[in-house]
């Protein structure tokens, strides 16, 4: 046989994978060799290959295909995320290029369409992995969107809600207008922009006086309920008790006083509009405010804004500028460069807005997370980042895990009432009725009567299961799997997702399993463009 004089990798490389791959050298099984097992920072079904998953996968490749060698039975199991924004996002644009849009579809259709998406182009990165030689056991692939996987974050949802981890509530949430769903702290992404410092004028009732306000979203006007002085402002203790005219919208409210306020700031007076702001929202929870909701979800003013209503927020900031020059209103404008939170996923400029939303309450498994971190039960690389886990940790804030998404596990709360207490939380809709019955009474009841809760868990929500899921070990936690291959050994990712994901597959590992998901986590560099 002739050897041939060049190398041709697309000839030797696919010959050598699919010979690797037919054997099932990838391939793991309990056995009485000592487990390595390392499980993929799944990547979103909607990706492609990028230098940093490079970056990441060949780490993970290196240290499974070492693990082989040194005689241990190494499992790298592989797998991708559904990716609830990205994805949906995805699927609506392609829906809208065919003249549909989402709100003409029922949830049923639209998700019809979504696994259409997914089954098409969701397996792109897997298969470019393949093309780079990953070592993964691909008979282990698991999406998070599968059936048993979402059987396992559901158990989890109600396991968590049935321990009093789980609650309902009212709060100030960060809204997407272009995804059109509340997204977390850490998914906002604060860059610095451009803009004005508008001066806006308000008349103190009783007086010829105007009081002057600062501001850099004039547009919120029609949500004020009051405006805020420090006590401590000599400026200002003449109007303490006092009330003043909203520009434009002719509303009076009143003068009220807070020490949050900065003297230094702008006039060191503060408008207050509890329902767009998140200082806001404290001070008028605090002064007990009314919250006046001037947007709709897509970001425009509703009927609050008067004659602005139905135009978009940006627009009205600039007409209402002119409007209150007009009418002698804005005492002057200045350039001003201030940090805006965007959506780290569609780039929309967030907007604060309060709304029923699903919490998990963090401070009760967050300090054992703590701690394992802290001992080096779980040692991070580089060690700097133990600081930065630590920080984050002890200043830790209740996870809103509700998303107002179609694509995504379903929130397991059944309502059978219009009241605020009135739903049961089940892991099916025939458990549910018998919950339903039981708290009502009413033996009654029919299927028919209940009414599934139509937000989507978040993402991470299912990601933070993923080293136990991928076992089914909260399906059945003695499976010889999960006994076997948990914990996982080593976990390579950015430092990026250290709260996304890191932080709360720890929490998560200590909760269901008493023990710690994987024993180091080795952060890469994060490749910028």
């Amino acid at each position: 046989m002739q050897i041939s004089e060049k190398y041709n990798p697309q000839e030797a490389e696919q010959k050598w994978y699919s010979y690797w791959l037919e054997n099932k050298y990838f391939h793991s099984e309990p056995n009485d060799k000592p487990p390595y097992t390392v499980v993929i920072p799944p990547p979103n079904v909607t990706g492609i290959l990028h230098m940093g998953h490079m970056l990441n996968n060949t780490i993970q490749d290196v240290l499974v295909r070492r693990a082989r060698m040194q005689g241990f039975n190494a499992c790298w199991v592989p797998g991708t995320d559904h990716a609830s924004i990205a994805t949906e996002a995805k699927v609506v644009a392609k829906l809208k290029s065919e003249g549909i849009s989402k709100s003409d579809i029922t949830r049923e259709e639209f998700l019809k369409h979504a696994w259409e998406w997914t089954d098409k182009y969701g397996g792109t990165i897997l298969e470019q992995l393949k093309k780079l030689g990953c070592s993964c056991d691909w008979d282990r692939t698991r999406f998070t969107m599968e059936e048993k996987l979402s059987q396992q974050v559901i158990k989890s949802f109600v396991d968590l809600y049935n321990k009093g981890l789980i609650y309902r509530g009212y709060r100030m949430v960060n809204w997407d207008p272009e995804a059109k769903t509340n997204i977390s702290d850490e998914e906002v992404i604060f860059k610095e922009q451009n803009g004005k410092l508008y001066f806006l004028k308000y008349k103190i009732i009783g007086s010829d006086e105007f009081l002057t306000v600062a501001t850099t979203r004039p547009e919120t006007i029609f949500g004020d309920t009051a405006v805020c002085i420090n006590p401590n402002d000599e400026r200002y203790a003449h109007l303490k008790g006092k009330e003043v005219i909203v520009p434009i919208v002719d509303r009076v409210i009143p003068i009220i006083e807070d020490e949050y306020v900065d003297i230094e700031f702008g006039t060191g007076v503060l408008k207050i509009t509890p329902a767009h702001d998140t200082n806001d929202y404290e001070i008028g929870q605090k002064h007990g405010l009314q919250m006046i909701d001037a947007l709709d979800d897509d970001g425009n003013l509703n009927d609050y804004g008067l004659h602005y209503a139905g135009k978009n927020r940006f627009d009205v900031r600039k007409q209402i500028a002119k409007e209150l020059e007009e009418k002698d209103l804005l005492l002057k404008s200045e350039d001003y460069v201030n940090k805006v939170g965007t959506s780290e996923r569609t780039g929309a400029v967030i907007e604060p807005k309060v709304s029923v939303q699903w919490f998990l309450k963090m401070a009760e498994i967050a300090k054992p997370a703590l701690d394992v971190v802290m001992d080096d039960e779980v040692k991070l690389y580089p060690e700097k980042f133990k600081n930065t886990y630590k920080h984050w940790m002890e200043n830790i804030r209740d996870w809103n895990i509700s998303r107002q998404l179609w694509w995504g596990q379903q929130i397991p709360a059944y309502y059978y009432g219009d009241g605020e207490h009135d739903f049961v939380v089940a892991e099916t809709k025939e458990e549910a009725l018998i919950l339903a019955r039981e708290k009502t009474g009413n033996h009654n009841l029919s299927e028919d009567q209940l009414t599934q809760d139509q937000d989507a868990l978040d993402t991470w929500f299912s990601s933070w299961l993923w080293p136990m899921s991928v076992f089914d070990g909260l399906l059945d936690p003695e499976n010889k799997d999960i006994n076997y291959y948990y914990p996982t050994s080593d976990l390579v990712t950015g430092p990026d997702i250290i709260f996304f994901w890191v932080a709360r597959m720890i929490m998560a590992g200590l909760e269901y399993r008493k023990e710690v998901p994987f024993k180091n986590v080795y952060f890469t560099g994060i490749v910028r463009r």
